[in-house]
């Protein structure tokens, strides 16, 4: 899929279709976070996937607003160590995350991390190390309806010249 065409279909999908993400795709998927730019080359990231149904209905009833990890194919635990720009860093790994799902016609949802209630609790679940935070957990999965970008703002409302 060409690059442009991948960034303007990429779009939250929350209901997926029961069928299993190869672990070639989840790789390719990892790979691409992995490569995202990092502060001061500090790469502090480390990816979970997650594809047990039992784990996927435990982090369901952990995040209130993530009621559909629960039938996605796997969920991507996002973590990086403590540093100065960890979520900054964190955050372009997980928009790499979003387009290379795209680009695989994988859909994927956004579920918020760093400073939640629950981000404890997440950690725990999955026995992380002291001195990471909880970024943010993807849930990854071929949609039941296909993409359908929202509309967005046209580029000449965004863009300025100069000046605001």
């Amino acid at each position: 899929m060409d690059f442009f065409e991948t960034i303007k279909g990429r779009c939250s999908i929350r209901e997926f279709e029961n069928k299993t993400i190869s672990d070639t795709d989840l790789a390719k998927i990892i790979d691409a976070a992995r490569l995202a730019p990092t502060a001061r080359k500090e790469e502090p990231w480390e990816f979970i996937t997650v594809t047990d149904k039992e784990k996927l209905n435990e982090l369901c009833a952990l995040t209130p607003n993530g009621p559909f990890i629960k039938s996605c194919g796997a969920c991507v635990v996002v973590l990086c160590k403590d540093t100065r720009y960890y979520l900054e860093d964190g955050c372009a790994a997980v928009e790499n995350i979003l387009l290379a799902a795209r680009a695989l016609s994988i859909g994927s949802c956004w579920v918020a991390g760093d400073k939640k209630d629950y981000c404890d609790a997440v950690l725990k679940m999955f026995a992380v190390p002291a001195g990471y935070k909880l970024v943010a957990l993807l849930a990854l999965g071929y949609p039941k309806k296909g993409f359908n970008p929202l509309e967005k703002r046209t580029l000449d409302q965004v863009w300025h010249k100069e000046k605001f």
